[in-house]
């Protein structure tokens, strides 16, 4: 009787770590999953910048305004960075340079 005591005692200790261990995980997993997210949004470690603004500007001066500005949109959604000023400057972001068309000219205005 004694020995069977023990036994049942063993046995919901180790049922009572394993259950520990299976809530400590998954509080861990959601603390992660929460900490990623804030009001309903995934957070980046990179701060996005406001294309529409940047290209606005970087658009200015050119001579077909749409598609200057259609082009940079998509060159800083890839790379989110556009240079400064409305023409040049494309050192200051090298992504925003590589870019090139199928004809192999550069992409971005």
């Amino acid at each position: 009787m004694a020995s069977a005591n023990r036994l049942c005692v063993l046995y919901l200790v180790m049922i009572g770590i394993v259950v520990q261990t299976y809530v400590e995980a998954a509080e861990i997993g959601a603390s992660k999953t929460a900490g990623q997210q804030r009001n309903g949004m995934k957070r980046r470690l990179l701060q996005t910048i406001d294309c529409n603004a940047a290209c606005g500007e970087r658009c200015t001066k050119a001579s077909r305004h749409n598609m200057c500005l259609r082009a940079c949109g998509t060159c800083c959604a890839r790379c989110n960075c556009v240079p400064p000023g409305t023409s040049g400057n494309q050192d200051l972001c090298p992504c925003y340079a590589s870019l090139k068309t199928h004809g192999n000219r550069p992409k971005c205005p």
